[in-house]
């Protein structure tokens, strides 16, 4: 895979709070942006799939059940309910 130098000016707070988040998970500034940004294209390409999918064939494949109507639940009861 070929190698390319991406320059970046950030703010200095935001450089502190990324330099935190990296080092809470033991890793370099650079790394930690780098997995950011792969994680959010990943996220972006997932999410166009998933549209893609859908238009091709139809939002509710595979999403039978989701059209029968729904029992209704109970009403949740806490446990302490009515104790003083």
């Amino acid at each position: 895979m070929e190698s390319t130098v991406f320059s970046l000016r950030l703010d200095g707070e935001l450089l502190e709070r990324l330099r935190g988040h990296a080092a809470r998970r033991g890793m370099s500034v650079q790394d930690y942006v780098v997995r950011t940004l792969i994680r959010e294209d990943f996220d972006e390409r997932f999410k166009t799939a998933v549209d893609e999918t859908e238009k091709f064939y139809g939002k509710q494949a595979g999403h039978e059940e989701a059209a029968a109507p729904a029992a209704p639940r109970a009403p949740h009861i806490r446990p302490s309910a009515g104790i003083a």
